[in-house]
């Protein structure tokens, strides 16, 4: 079942390094490794053995102390000295140079540097170069194979930070649920195999593991091989890391915010119905909604929601993702209260909904303009607030809420999140949500005092 509260449901595969391996989570460390409950097919068999040489584990290490940050895998290509992993293993590399460098460790217990290239932030990939070549097992075939529904492929990895593993599981289908198609993986990929190689049974790359669902089983997701063949191709023999990666990720930021704007904008938001009032929602392969009622008996008022949210974001750094939207409608009526204590109470869950941090690393504090609106007998209050993002020019997040104001015992509170977008398209999208709102034509006008 997909959980009505919106957590975030997708978790990124790299392996923060402070990972307590004591936690009760699924997805703790255990103190003995068990052995896997099917043991590997001879396919499995035969591709690790041919792979292993090419499989490398990427580590993230504080430049004072030297001590490890974060863990993530990677996969040689060809024969060239060059690494394809996850954005989100080495992304305080490529955000905080000063602070943070790379090392990677091959199965036989080997190390060397690594220095980072290039960076995809759309779909999550980078490419390093290490001081070694590799053996020839990993190609990107341009254009790859088809993929056909239930076949088989196998992921590897350092899951963990227990040791190479290699997992066995099948293709099924493409996941649209983001703006970038993701490999829909029906297998184990677990903490620390962020970046690793999925693999036909004949060795060729099918995608890069990077993602798993939290409320499922055995539910995976993989970057498609062609997107990594791009970021490579784009490398050559003299390429040299970038002094600032920060304004090639701002630039790829707003690359993606405006193909995701574009999508969600070429649909029209469609109306559902919250007691006399219609109210915009956005359903459709990007954004889910969800539906709840609290109408505990000892409360003097009930409240029904929709709560509507993106499935997808863009990793920047463990503090920042974005690229998301979401949206929430709130509609609570009494027949308990009387009209000044209900208008207390409605007053009280509007203010201080915006949380405004100065010290924010990110972004700037938040600036708020208030209006009143009303259209088609609705009307209300309405407060946009906006935050720059510090790093990133071009960027920021818009936060819309509203309040009717029109019944005096029933109130519709609503909040629209755009975060990651220009200044222009999230005036767009906070224009087409406000024109979404309506009071239906024969709603009556609650004047009737509670006892």
């Amino acid at each position: 079942m997909i959980s009505a509260r919106l957590t975030l449901l997708l978790a990124c595969l790299c392996l923060p390094a402070f990972a307590d391996s004591s936690s009760s989570s699924p997805a703790s460390t255990p103190k003995e490794a068990e052995p896997p409950a099917n043991p590997p097919s001879s396919t499995a068999q035969e591709l690790y053995a041919s792979a292993q040489s090419d499989l490398l584990q990427i580590r993230v290490l504080l430049k004072n102390g030297h001590s490890q940050s974060a863990v993530g895998s990677g996969f040689l290509i060809g024969t060239s000295n060059l690494v394809i992993t996850n954005f989100h293993v080495v992304s305080q590399i490529a955000l905080e140079p000063e602070t943070y460098l790379g090392e990677f460790k091959d199965t036989q217990g080997k190390s060397g540097d690594i220095e980072l290239l290039a960076v995809d932030v759309q779909h999550d990939l980078a490419v390093l170069r290490v001081n070694r070549q590799g053996t020839g097992f990993f190609n990107l075939i341009d254009p790859p194979a088809p993929l056909q529904q239930g076949e088989h492929l196998y992921s590897l990895g350092n899951p963990l930070d227990l040791g190479f593993f290699i997992s066995e599981g099948t293709y099924n289908g493409l996941s649209h649920r983001g703006f970038s198609d993701q490999i829909m993986f029906t297998g184990p990929v677990n903490p620390g195999m962020s970046g690793g190689p999925n693999v036909k049974a004949n060795g060729q790359v099918a995608g890069i593991n990077v993602a798993h669902r939290r409320d499922g089983e055995l539910v995976s997701f993989l970057v498609p091989a062609i997107f990594a063949q791009k970021l490579v191709a784009s490398i050559t023999a003299d390429s040299k890391p970038p002094k600032d990666f920060k304004d090639i990720i701002g630039q790829q930021l707003l690359a993606h915010q405006n193909i995701m704007v574009d999508t969600l904008l070429a649909t029209p938001l469609t109306s559902k119905n919250l007691g006399p009032y219609s109210v915009p929602v956005r359903e459709s392969e990007q954004v889910r909604c969800w539906g709840n009622s609290d109408s505990k008996r000892e409360k003097t008022y009930k409240t029904d929601q929709i709560n509507c949210r993106m499935e997808s974001e863009i990793f920047v750094s463990n503090d920042l993702q974005t690229g998301q939207l979401s949206i929430n409608h709130k509609f609570v009526q009494t027949d308990q209260l009387n009209s000044l204590r209900f208008t207390n109470l409605i007053s009280k869950s509007f203010n201080n909904r915006v949380n405004s941090n100065i010290k924010d690393e990110d972004l700037t504090t938040p600036r708020c303009t208030e209006d009143f609106v009303a259209k088609d007998k609705f009307s209300g209050r309405a407060v946009v607030c906006v935050q720059a993002y510090k790093k990133f020019a071009g960027l920021y997040d818009f936060i819309l809420f509203t309040s009717s104001t029109d019944e005096s015992f029933m109130n519709l509170q609503s909040r629209l999140d755009v975060d990651g977008v220009s200044f222009e398209n999230g005036q767009k999208m906070v224009s087409q949500f406000l024109a979404g709102f309506a009071k239906n034509q024969d709603a009556k006008a609650s004047t009737k005092e509670a006892k």
